[in-house]
Order: structure tokens, then C-alpha cells, then sequence
């Protein structure tokens, strides 16, 4: 309100309730809006005082849940870990077995091939001398039964096709 619309409702107050009623009209209005202001602070207080209870519990079962929620996700955590940690000590395990099992086949596959290429270079060598048999059927006078053949498998060597003995 401006400060016209003021001074327009004073003058209206002056002449329908005229000076000496108007001090005791500006008192009655004061109490009114002292007690309307008094009144809606008891409400506002009232309000937050009864929300206040709600306000905790709602608090109360906030803190609650989430401690739940944290409690549930470190169990679940521990368990997927522990889940984890055993399948790698199991993959470990048959890792392990399967490189030691792998090893030993090397080995004996190594130990194999070196005992075939000593066979072959033996071989090639008593054949050179006149050896086709064991050892206690060496005769450097005479020839095999059967001769020896070009195998028909076609496996080379370093320098061509290898003979097969039969004995």
C-alpha cells in the first residue's frame, strides 16, 4: 500500500469512529495482530515439534536401512571374493598339474626323439658296414634276408627319403 491509501483510510477511520475511539481501535487492532502472530508461532512450533518425531523415525529407519544395505553388499562382496579366490586356487591347482604333466611329456618326447635319432644314426651306420640285424646276428659277410627298401611313406630327412629295416 502506498502511502495515499494510507492516509485515505485514516481519514475514513476519523470520520466514522471519530478521535477518541480511534486510539482504542489502533490498541484492539495491535492485541489482534500480536495475538494472530502468537498463534501462528504456536502452530509453527506444535508442527515441528510433532513432525519432529516422524522426522527421526524417518531418520531412524533411513540410518537402518543403509547400515542393512552396507552389511548385505560386504557380505556379498566377501562372498564373491571368496568365491573368486577359490576358483583361481582351483585353476592354480589344475594349472600346475597340467604344466608338470606337460613337462613330463617334453621330456619324454625329447628323451624319445633322441633315442630314435641315435637308432637312426646307428642304423645308417651299421648299414654302412654290413650290419641289418641285433646285435647277436652281426655279420659283416652277409646281406639280409630281405632287402632293404625306400619306405612309401615319403618322410624326409635332411638329405631325402630314409630307409626302414625290417628285422
Amino acid at each position: 500500500m502506498s502511502g495515499q491509501e494510507i492516509f485515505v483510510i485514516i481519514i475514513v477511520a476519523l470520520l466514522l469512529f471519530g478521535a477518541e475511539k480511534l486510539p482504542d481501535i489502533a490498541k484492539t487492532v495491535g492485541r489482534g495482530m500480536r495475538d494472530f502472530k502468537k498463534a501462528t508461532d504456536d502452530i509453527r512450533r506444535e508442527l515441528e515439534t510433532s513432525t519432529m518425531d516422524i522426522r527421526k523415525d524417518v531418520t531412524d529407519v533411513t540410518e537402518s536401512l543403509s547400515r542393512s544395505v552396507n552389511d548385505f553388499q560386504s557380505s556379498v562382496t566377501k562372498d564373491v571374493n571368496e568365491v573368486s579366490d577359490s576358483i583361481k586356487n582351483d585353476m592354480n591347482d589344475v594349472t600346475s598339474g597340467v604344466r608338470q604333466d606337460m613337462n613330463e611329456v617334453t621330456d619324454t618326447i625329447k628323451s624319445d626323439a633322441g633315442a630314435a635319432a641315435d637308432n637312426l644314426n646307428n642304423v645308417g651306420y651299421y648299414q654302412d658296414y654290413g650290419y641289418y640285424g641285433n646285435d647277436e646276428n652281426f655279420n659283416t659277410n652277409s646281406a639280409p634276408e630281405e632287402p632293404v627298401q625306400e619306405s612309401s611313406k615319403g618322410n624326409d630327412l635332411k638329405d631325402g627319403n630314409y630307409k626302414e629295416v625290417n628285422d
